[in-house]
C-alpha cells in the first residue's frame, strides 16, 4: 500500500491509494437518532470496558429490521439508478467485486484502481450522482444519502471471503429471499463468487 490519507468526521477514515474496500452507506434519516444514540453509547461502553463487540453487525441488523417509509431503494427505478452508478466506475476507478442494494442501504466491495482518487472522493461522486438522479425521479430536494459511510480496508483473503459472503447473504439474512441469487439487486464478479 502506497500513500494514505486520514480524516475524521464522526468516524475516523483511513484511505490508502490502493486496496480492497468494504463500504456501507445508507439513506439519509434511515435510522432514528434515538437508535443511533443507543448504539453509540453501547460502542463507548464496549471501548471503555475493553470488550470486543460486533457493533457493525448490530448497526446493519438495525437497518435490515427497519420498516421505514423511506425505503426508496426498494423502488426498481431507484435501484437501477444505484446499480448504474456503481457499475460506471468499474474498470476505471475500481474493480467492482460485489454489492447488494437493500431497501435503505447499500453494501459495496471494490478493489481501488485509480491511485489519483481517494475512496472518499469516489464515494462522494457515486452518492452525489445517484442522489441527483433519484431526487429528480422522486421530485425531492435535499439530502438523499447519509453524509458519512462505513468503510473498511479489507486486510487479507480470509477477510475478503467473509465480507463477500456477508454482502451476498444480507438479503437472505434480512428475510427478503431464500437464495442470494434471487435478489435482483445483488451483483458479484464471477471471479469472486464464494457461495453457491
Amino acid at each position: 500500500m502506497n500513500d494514505r490519507h486520514f480524516h475524521r468526521r464522526r468516524l475516523p477514515h483511513l484511505y490508502y491509494t490502493d486496496g480492497i474496500y468494504f463500504i456501507t452507506y445508507r439513506l439519509f434519516g434511515s435510522i432514528h437518532p434515538n437508535e443511533l444514540r443507543k448504539l453509540q453509547a453501547e460502542m463507548i461502553r464496549a471501548n471503555r470496558e475493553n470488550r470486543n463487540v460486533k457493533i457493525f453487525k448490530r448497526y446493519d441488523s438495525l437497518l435490515d429490521g427497519l420498516k421505514s417509509k423511506n425505503n426508496y431503494l426498494s423502488n426498481p427505478t431507484i435501484a437501477e439508478i444505484c446499480k448504474s452508478t456503481l457499475h460506471f466506475p468499474d474498470g476505471k476507478d475500481y474493480t467492482l467485486i460485489c454489492y447488494t442494494i437493500m431497501p435503505n442501504h447499500i453494501h459495496l466491495v471494490f478493489d481501488l484502481l485509480n491511485k489519483t482518487k481517494s475512496v472518499g472522493n469516489l464515494m462522494g461522486a457515486i452518492k452525489r450522482n445517484s442522489a441527483k438522479d433519484t431526487n429528480s425521479f422522486l421530485g425531492l430536494k435535499g439530502a438523499f444519502w447519509q453524509p458519512e459511510s462505513f468503510d473498511r480496508l479489507v486486510r487479507d483473503e480470509k477477510e475478503l471471503y467473509n465480507v463477500i459472503k456477508y454482502v451476498l447473504m444480507n438479503p437472505v439474512n434480512a428475510g427478503l429471499v431464500d437464495n442470494w441469487r434471487d435478489w435482483e439487486y445483488t451483483y458479484c464478479h464471477p471471479d469472486f463468487i464464494v457461495i453457491e
